[in-house]
């Protein structure tokens, strides 16, 4: 009986490290976020400037989850800025100088960004370029269309409906205070968390796949929920969701489906973690090289629309470093820098953690020199966790 009580308690400790090793970015963000809530005398959590925190990095976020599936078939997109400065260019030039229909630029700039996804694509999966090198032409190529297009100047305003997206706030119900449409889709957001969870865990049960203690389990659902339900609270002292919270949870719903539950999702694992085998199984591993970098363009043509609605402006410098922050936020989040490694929610969580740092940073008076060499600190400490963690499996 003492044998058997050892090895419940053995099994026990092994599920809550499990646990442990794997939301140790988001226990590191909440810390992060409790040390900026002190050291900024409450700023930081005012509901005003959460509001602002995920308005200003909104774009970054949705780069972050275009920039996933590069990372996880072993690649990288070094191009997604300028994508996006080209994308607020040819807006801005349509909608401000040409004085066209809104929708008409729109559609015009997603499909753009999925030609330029395909352009990449090209040559990384079928002429075999590396993908460091054609991105890093991509940069160069359309940050200097960018300067064509708007011929050094900026663009600016644009029209209201244009910036809806990026600036506007969740209507409440007519008839109703205190932002009625907030609560109730964060206690829907809650409930689908919670219920995708337990179904989630069901069927690791099922397939007799590890998972984590059940203490720990409840603790994280307990946890989530509470959060949602607390920021969503919090947003409603000042004005409500902001709309591009909702595109950000649309997404992350989407793509977090795609990578975990569709064919083409396994198959972006499988390619990332060993791509001859995968292709000697039978998977078309050049298709999805392609499909990840046609997903990476129509991800900065998005993130090129919020971004110029939120300057309201089109300018030659807009995007700049934007890949770097893409990147970092998918390496700090858990993805590995050899691929197959990663989830969505995962490089959001990493996403957040550089806009609280920068936010935090910025309210504390942090010089920018200081602000570049704190993140890169924190990337070159996450990136070698990671590699900690392979070497001990």
């Amino acid at each position: 009986m003492p044998t058997i009580e050892r090895k419940v308690v053995s099994l026990e400790k092994k599920a809550f490290s499990l646990d442990i090793k794997k939301y140790a970015m988001f226990i590191a963000l909440i810390v992060i976020v409790l040390f900026f809530q002190v050291t900024t005398d409450k700023i930081l959590l005012v509901p005003m400037n959460v509001s602002k925190l995920v308005m200003q990095n909104s774009y970054i976020l949705i780069l972050t989850i275009g920039m996933l599936p590069c990372i996880l078939t072993g690649n990288i997109d070094l191009s997604v800025g300028s994508i996006v400065a080209v994308i607020g260019a040819v807006s801005g030039t349509m909608i401000i100088s040409m004085h066209q229909p809104v929708w008409l630029a729109v559609c015009v700039c997603l499909l753009l960004g999925i030609a330029i996804g395909a352009w990449q694509g090209l040559w990384i999966a079928f002429v075999r370029v590396p993908s460091f090198i054609v991105t890093l032409a991509g940069m160069l190529i359309f940050r200097g269309l960018t300067m064509v297009i708007l011929d050094g100047n900026t663009l600016g305003p644009y029209p209201a409906s244009y910036q809806f997206v990026a600036q506007a706030f969740l209507p409440d119900i007519p008839g109703t205070e205190g932002h009625i449409t907030t609560m109730l889709m964060a206690i829907l957001l809650a409930a689908g968390f919670v219920f995708l969870e337990f179904r989630k865990r069901k069927q690791q049960i099922k397939y007799g796949i590890q998972v984590g203690g059940k203490i720990a389990f409840s603790f994280r659902l307990a946890a989530m929920a509470i959060i949602i339900l607390f920021v969503s609270y919090w947003l409603t002292l000042f004005r409500g969701m902001p709309i591009i919270l909702v595109l950000l949870g649309v997404l992350i719903i989407f793509y977090s489906f795609v990578t975990t539950k569709t064919v083409i999702g396994r198959h972006i694992y499988a390619l990332g973690g060993n791509e001859r085998a995968t292709e000697l199984s039978g998977v078309k591993t050049k298709w999805v090289k392609f499909a990840a970098y046609v997903n990476m363009g129509l991800m900065a043509a998005v993130a090129g629309l919020v971004f110029s609605a939120r300057l309201n402006c089109a300018g030659p410098t807009a995007g700049n470093g934007f890949e770097l922050d893409a990147i970092a936020a998918c390496y700090i989040g858990g993805a590995s820098a050899t691929g197959g490694v990663g989830t969505v929610v995962g490089a959001i969580v990493g996403g957040l953690v550089m806009g609280v740092l920068n936010n935090g940073m910025s309210i504390m008076g942090i010089g920018i020199d200081w602000q570049q060499a704190i993140k890169g600190f924190v990337l070159l400490v996450a990136v070698a966790f990671d590699i900690y963690n392979q070497s001990k499996k």
